[in-house]
C-alpha cells in the first residue's frame, strides 16, 4: 500500500510486513515504523498532518507525520479494517453567510493551555487511548484537527462503515447488510445486501454522498430470494446529507466533545499513575514494618505494633522486640529510605494533581457547561442527538468529580503531613537507641502520632479514594448538610461523599457515553440508501479479496455549477477492471459516472459508464482516478518478445461517450452488460502514453494535488513520473526500497 500526502511531497508506504515508511520526493526517508499489528489500510488527514492507518483486528492509529508517533488509538471496528477515507469539508459548499452558525470556542479565554499527559513510564500501552510515549502531541492535535470539519470514513471486513469527526469522535455507524435498498423499477419490494464485504470508501468532499464498492448477494426480502445467485460487486450509494446539513452543529460539538475525551485520557492517567506511586511507597512501608509483629510474637508478646509505639509514646521504655526493630531491623538507614519513598511519592502525587489533575476536570466541567448550553437550542442540537437531561446528568457528574478532586488533595496532604510527623519521631527514636537505652522519650506532637497509629496503619485513606469498589464512610451530621446544599444546588445525587476519587471518575465516564451515545445513534439513523447499481458477478474466491480488487472512486464539480455559488452538486466517477470472464467481458475496463444530486433517490437515469478494452497483449495492473476528470491505467506488456515492458496511460472521460445505464426488470441486474466495450488504441492522440523499462506491479499511487504518480517495479524499484509533462521534459526519479 502507498497514498501520497495532499498537501506535501511525502509517499507513505506499508510494506508486506506492515511496516510503516514515510519517504520525502527525493526518496529521503524521514521514519520507519513498526506498529506491531497487521496493517490492512492507510490513508492521510486532509491537512495531511496525521496518517491513519486500519489494523487486522479492528483498530485505527493515528500517527504524526513529524516522527510517527502515536496520537490515538481508536476501537472502531471488530474485524479487519479493510479501507479508509478522510473528507474535508470544502469551503465552496458551506451555505451562505446568512444561515452559517458561527461559534468561538471560549475554553482558551479563560483557561490556560490543556493539561499534557503525565509521563507514565510503568503504565502498558493500550491502558489509555492516548499515547503515553509521546504527551506534547495530544493538545496539538486535538487543536489542529479543529480548525476545519472533516470526517473520517472507516470500512470493514464484515460490512460496517464507521464514521468519526476529526477521526477521534465516533459519529456514527451503519451495517450494509441490515439497511434497506432501493433498487429501481422493482415497484415496492425490499432488497437487502447479504454477506457483504467492503472494497472501498469515498466520501465526496461536500459531505453529502457516500459511495462505496462491496461483494455480497443482493436478497428480495419479501420473498427471500436471491436476485444474484452468486457474489457480485456493487457500487452503493448512500445519502450522508446530514454531515453537509447539521456540519455547523456537529463541528460545535464534536470540538468540544473530542477535547473532553483527550482530557478525560488525561484525568485516567493522572489517577492511574497516582495510584502507582502511592501503592509503591506503600508497598516499601508495609515491607520495612511488617518485620515487627512477627519480631513481638518471637518474644512471645501479645501486644500490638500500635501498642508497642504508644508505649513507647507514653511510657519511656521499649520492649525487646521494638528495640530489636528499631535498632537493627529498621535501621537509620532503613527509615530514612522509607521517608524518601513516601516523600517523593507525595511530591509527584501533588505534582500531578496540581499540573494534570485539577486543570483537566476544571476544563472537561467547562466544557460540558458550553455543551449544555448548546444542548438547550432544541431546534438546532435535538436534530443531531444532543440530549439536554443527558448533559445535565454528564454536568452534574464532572462537578461532583471536582469535589472529590479537591478533596483527595486535602486528604492527601494530611496523610502526608501524618507521615512526615511520625518518621520524624521515630528517627529520633532510633538515634537515641543506636547509642543508649532510652530514658526520655524525644519530643514529638503526640496527637499526631496518635493519629497516625490508630487510623493510618489500620487503613489507608488515599488508597481508599484510589479503590473503584470502595465505599467511603461519611458522619451524619456531614451528610445532612451535603444533601441540603446538593438539593438546593438543583441537584439528585447526594450520596457522591460516600464514593471513592475512582468510582466518581467511572460514573462520570458512563454518563459521558452515554450522553454521546445518542448523537451517534440519531447520526446513524439519517444516513440512507440512495440506491445500488450491480456491476459484475463474481465467481472466484480469490476476487473477493479486497487486495485483488482494482477500483478507484473520485469525485468532480458539476460543470453546470456557477463559481459564485455557495454550494454546489458533485459528480461521482467509478473505475474498476471487470475479471475476465464476468459479464463475457476479458480485459475491460469499467466507469460509472454518476451525475445526480444527493437530495433524489438515486435514479438510473443518472447514471452512465462505458467500458473500456484493454488489447489483448497488455493487462492492467492497475489503475486511479486523476484530477480533470482522468483515469491513469498501468499496463503491463505480455508479449515474451518485450518482457519487462510496462505502459502508463493517462485517458480523459471527455473522450469517450458515456452511455444511460438502464434495465427493465431486477432480475436483469447487470445493466453493464448491454454496454460494448470500445478498444483502447495505445497509439492514438487522445491520451498520454508514457513507457516504462520495466515489469511493474500494485500498487499505483496518483497525486492529483502535486501532479505525480509513484509506480513500483518487480525489482522493489520505485519510479516517480511528474504527470503534467511530456516524457521528455521530466527526469524520473528512481530508488532502492
Amino acid at each position: 500500500m502507498a497514498e501520497w500526502n495532499p498537501e506535501k511531497d511525502l509517499l507513505a508506504m506499508v510494506t508486506d510486513d506492515s511496516k510503516v515508511l514515510l519517504h520525502r520526493f527525493n526518496w529521503q526517508r524521514l521514519w520507519t515504523i513498526f506498529p506491531g499489528k497487521h496493517i490492512t489500510s492507510i490513508c492521510w488527514s486532509p491537512d495531511g498532518k496525521i496518517i491513519a492507518l486500519g489494523t487486522e483486528d479492528g483498530l485505527v492509529l493515528l500517527r504524526d507525520v513529524e516522527n510517527g508517533k502515536m496520537l490515538r488509538t481508536i476501537k472502531s471496528h471488530d474485524v479487519a479494517i479493510v479501507c479508509l477515507n478522510w473528507a474535508e469539508d470544502d469551503p465552496l459548499s458551506r451555505p451562505d453567510k446568512d444561515e452559517f452558525l458561527s461559534y468561538e470556542d471560549r475554553t482558551t479565554r479563560f483557561f490556560p493551555p490543556a493539561p499534557v499527559m503525565p509521563r507514565i513510564g510503568g503504565l502498558s500501552s493500550g491502558d489509555t487511548g492516548l499515547a503515553d510515549e509521546n504527551e506534547e502531541a495530544i493538545p496539538e492535535f486535538s487543536s489542529a484537527s479543529c480548525q476545519r470539519f472533516n470526517i473520517l470514513c472507516s470500512g470493514g471486513k464484515d460490512g460496517c462503515v464507521c464514521f468519526s469527526i476529526f477521526g477521534i469522535f465516533p459519529v456514527g455507524k451503519i451495517n450494509i447488510n441490515k439497511i434497506p435498498i432501493s433498487v429501481e423499477s422493482s415497484g415496492k419490494r425490499n432488497y437487502q445486501l447479504q454477506d457483504a464485504s467492503i472494497s472501498k470508501v469515498s466520501l465526496s468532499r461536500n459531505l453529502q454522498k457516500l459511495v462505496l464498492l462491496c461483494y455480497g448477494k443482493l436478497v428480495d426480502t419479501d420473498s427471500l430470494s436471491h436476485n444474484c445467485e452468486t457474489a457480485a460487486l456493487h457500487c452503493l450509494y448512500l445519502d450522508t446529507s446530514i454531515f453537509f446539513n447539521r456540519k455547523n452543529e456537529l463541528h460545535q460539538v464534536s470540538q468540544q466533545a473530542s477535547s473532553i475525551q483527550d482530557l478525560v485520557e488525561v484525568v485516567r492517567a493522572s489517577i492511574s499513575l497516582i495510584s502507582k506511586q502511592w501503592s509503591n511507597a506503600m508497598n516499601l512501608f508495609r515491607e520495612k514494618f511488617s518485620a515487627l509483629p512477627n519480631l513481638i510474637a518471637a518474644h512471645g508478646a501479645e501486644s500490638s505494633s500500635e501498642d508497642e509505639f504508644l508505649s513507647l509514646l507514653f511510657g519511656t521504655r521499649t520492649s525487646p522486640a521494638l528495640h530489636q526493630f528499631l535498632a537493627s531491623s529498621l535501621g537509620e538507614a532503613g527509615l530514612k529510605r522509607i521517608a524518601k519513598a513516601v516523600d517523593s511519592a507525595g511530591r509527584e502525587i501533588r505534582g500531578v494533581v496540581s499540573e494534570h489533575l485539577q486543570p483537566a476536570v476544571e476544563i472537561i466541567s467547562f466544557r460540558l457547561a458550553e455543551l449544555r448550553g448548546l444542548a438547550r437550542w432544541r431546534s438546532r442540537f435535538q436534530i443531531i442527538g444532543l440530549d439536554e437531561k443527558l448533559i445535565d446528568g454528564v454536568t452534574e457528574s464532572i462537578g461532583m468529580l471536582v469535589v472529590q478532586v479537591e478533596r483527595f488533595s486535602r486528604v492527601a496532604a494530611t496523610v502526608l503531613y501524618l507521615f512526615q510527623n511520625f518518621f520524624t519521631w521515630v528517627l529520633k527514636c532510633v538515634k537515641i537507641l543506636l547509642n543508649e537505652p532510652i530514658d526520655q522519650v524525644p519530643a514529638a506532637n503526640s496527637e499526631l502520632v496518635v493519629i497516625f497509629l490508630k487510623f493510618l496503619l489500620d487503613k489507608d485513606p488515599i488508597k481508599q479514594l484510589l479503590e473503584a469498589d470502595e465505599r467511603i464512610d461519611c458522619d451524619m451530621d456531614t451528610a445532612r448538610h451535603v444533601e441540603q446544599l446538593v438539593v438546593f444546588g438543583g441537584f439528585t445525587d447526594t450520596h457522591f461523599l460516600e464514593r471513592s476519587l475512582v468510582k466518581q471518575f467511572n460514573e462520570l465516564e458512563d454518563s459521558l457515553k452515554e450522553a454521546f451515545l445518542m448523537p451517534f445513534t440519531t447520526i446513524s439513523s439519517q444516513i440512507h440508501c440512495q440506491g445500488l447499481l450491480p456491476l459484475y458477478p463474481v465467481t472466484s474466491a480469490d476476487t473477493l479479496s479486497s487486495t485483488c480488487t482494482l477500483t478507484s472512486i473520485s469525485f468532480y464539480k458539476d460543470e453546470d455549477s456557477q463559481p459564485e455559488e455557495s454550494s454546489y452538486n458533485l459528480t461521482g466517477y467509478v473505475c474498476f477492471k471487470i475479471p475476465d470472464g464476468s459479464l463475457n467481458k476479458r480485459n475491460c475496463i469499467g466507469v460509472i459516472k454518476d451525475s445526480g444530486n444527493c437530495y433524489t433517490t438515486l435514479s438510473m437515469a443518472s447514471l452512465s459508464g462505458f467500458l473500456l478494452h484493454i488489447p489483448d497483449e497488455y493487462e492492467c495492473v492497475d489503475l486511479s482516478l486523476y484530477k480533470d476528470k482522468q483515469i491513469v491505467l498501468l499496463l503491463s506488456e505480455r508479449s515474451p518478445d518485450s518482457p519487462g515492458r510496462s505502459w502508463m496511460v493517462m485517458l480523459q472521460t471527455q473522450s469517450f461517450s458515456f452511455t444511460p445505464l438502464s434495465r427493465t426488470s431486477p432480475s436483469n441486474i447487470y445493466s453493464l452488460q448491454k454496454l460494448v466495450a470500445l478498444d483502447l488504441q495505445l497509439d492514438t492522440d487522445y491520451g498520454k502514453v508514457r513507457s516504462i523499462p520495466h515489469t511493474v506491479s500494485t500498487p499505483l499511487a496518483v497525486s492529483a494535488s502535486r501532479g505525480v504518480a509513484c509506480v513500483f517495479s518487480s525489482r522493489r524499484h520505485a519510479l516517480v513520473y511528474i504527470l503534467d509533462e511530456d516524457e521528455d521534459e521530466d527526469e524520473d526519479e528512481v530508488s532502492d526500497m
